[in-house]
């Protein structure tokens, strides 16, 4: 599926100096979260699988590569590439393997949409701009996939290079500021709001309610990715049907015209599913810019004082760094196994797709098993994450053992399709978790600093490891298995910090957090989008 790390944020309406644990505006019946509006939060997700910008996309990009690119070992350009000899291209001052090309391609198109959040990503706190962004970057999302039908010959693979990038980064960033409504729709929940208005009261514990809302945190999450892995599954068994009509296996030819098909058909689906909740969506009120700030500075000042904050909140800056080098690895580890999944199975439209059928299936079955059982036995979210990050960690041991061997380390068909059933069961739900856990550590006053403090985080981590990965490869002959060496290391130590995450002590230092800033006011001074 996707690299799913990105921010869930929302806008807090609330006057900085107003230190109460419930907003106004969470008591207005007009934006108490509506089933209408739920769904078409989920129907979205839906659309934005990840198809076209995240599967089919990068994969059309190698392909493009592989039937452009020579064999090394041959003067160039004088033989095709084999996936015995390799493939190499000239790419930014030298020849490049293609696996590392893809990397740093992907790194350089990460690096790019940190450099973009840093600027833009605070828009979705003031005003009501944060729609609006959704639907500018699904628009343009959905344009690339179609711009893909014109790209399926092999010469115009610097055309593919271009799209790629395009293609990441308007996925990722519809996929950012449509997630920054999840704490929000949450949060205002019927049954959320009336547990929060039983502790005003005196009839509840606000332990009790702080687990209740977890739970219910932890349900909108997992459900949105359960019902987006269904309708994935639909939406892939068509495209068999399309794969069979083009004659996709007759024909190098026709194999690389499929791959740009089922992206531009991935991005209709995506604008299909899409439109409701751009209609649904309530445009709930958000903060006034800061004095002295504008539209271009205010999401660098908002990441620096986010980042000065956290530093007094010993328990989000462990998960905070844990979430710095966990995203970094799983992100880098996806992408190092897809270079070598598209390889193995030559690039195969059909065979990949029906890969991801496998992929997504075991993916709903993994992330709503999950959640039954955290439901069942009341298991907390940091407990779920670290059984979670453990399933993480032995797919880099999976990819290390092939560095010195060819019997093992996703060089084979059979271990691709077994990657497919154990990445969607065991380290899928990590997209959920990873996400709640977030909203576990962070005062909720400052929550969508905090939210937005995470997503630069996680966005910087995933330009680092393609880069370094990339440079992994080229350093070692072109073995495309030694970055899982560093991915390993670095994965062992980021569940060390989160180890030593204590969400009870959290929740004590969000909440002297809250009291000392009453009357600091370092979040900002500026009044409410029409509100005191």
């Amino acid at each position: 599926m996707t690299d799913k790390e990105d921010k869930e944020l929302s806008p807090v309406e609330m006057s900085p100096s107003d230190n109460s644990t419930q907003k106004p505006t969470d008591k207005d019946p007009a934006y108490t979260t509506t089933r209408p509006e739920l769904w078409s939060f989920y129907l979205y997700y839906v659309g934005n699988n990840g198809l076209s910008g995240f599967n089919f996309g990068p994969s059309q990009f190698q392909n493009l590569l592989f039937l452009a690119g020579y064999d090394p070992s041959q003067p160039p350009f004088t033989a095709a590439c084999t996936s015995d000899t390799g493939c190499v291209l000239p790419y930014l001052g030298q020849n490049r393997d293609i696996n590392s090309i893809v990397l740093l391609t992907n790194g350089i198109s990460f690096a790019i949409q940190a450099a973009l959040l840093l600027m833009i990503g605070a828009w979705a706190d003031y005003g009501k701009w944060r729609p609006n962004i959704t639907i500018v970057f699904t628009v343009v999302a959905v344009a690339v996939s179609f711009a893909w039908l014109g790209v399926v010959d092999p010469s115009n693979w610097r055309a593919g290079v271009a799209l790629y990038v395009l293609g990441l980064i308007t996925y990722q960033g519809a996929l950012t500021f449509w997630t920054a409504a999840f704490p929000g729709l949450a949060r205002q929940l019927p049954e959320v709001q009336e547990s929060a208005l039983e502790v005003s009261l005196g009839n509840k514990d606000i332990d009790a309610h702080a687990a209740f809302e977890s739970m219910s945190r932890n349900r909108v999450s997992n459900v949105s990715f359960t019902v987006s892995s269904v309708g994935e599954i639909v939406i892939l068994a068509i495209m068999v049907g399309i794969l069979q009509g083009l004659g996709a296996d007759d024909s190098t030819e026709n194999n690389t015209k499929a791959f740009s098909v089922l992206i531009a058909f991935s991005g209709a689906v995506w604008l299909l599913c899409a439109l409701p909740w751009f209609f649904l969506e309530k445009r709930r009120p958000g903060l006034a810019l800061p004095p002295g700030t504008s539209l271009l500075t205010v999401g660098f000042r908002q990441t620096y004082v986010a980042l000065r904050e956290c530093l007094r909140l010993k328990q989000t800056f462990l998960y905070l760094i844990f979430y710095f080098l966990m995203c970094d690895v799983l992100n880098t580890t996806v992408t190092v196994i897809g270079t070598l999944q598209n390889s193995v199975v030559a690039y195969s439209t059909l065979q990949l797709t029906l890969l991801l059928i496998v992929g997504i299936v075991t993916q709903a079955l993994g992330i709503y098993s999950f959640w039954l059982v955290q439901k069942k036995f009341q298991i907390s979210t940091k407990a779920m994450l670290s059984f979670n990050v453990f399933w993480i960690i032995v797919l880099t041991i999976w990819g290390l053992i092939g560095v010195h061997t060819d019997k093992f380390g996703f060089k084979h068909v059979w271990e691709i399709w077994l990657y497919q059933v154990f990445y969607g069961l065991m380290v899928c739900p990590w997209y959920a978790y990873s996400q709640t856990m977030i909203s576990e550590v962070s005062p909720l006053p400052q929550m969508f600093l905090f939210f937005a403090l995470f997503s630069v985080v996680g966005k910087t981590s995933a330009f680092i490891g393609p880069l370094v990965s990339s440079a992994i490869i080229s350093a070692s002959n072109n073995n495309n298995n030694m970055p899982f060496a560093f991915l390993f290391a670095l994965g062992t130590v980021s569940t060390g910090f989160l180890y030593f995450v204590d969400v009870k002590k959290s929740r004590v230092e969000c909440e002297e957090f809250i009291k000392a800033e009453a009357d600091r006011k370092a979040f900002g001074d500026g009044e409410q989008d029409g509100q005191l």
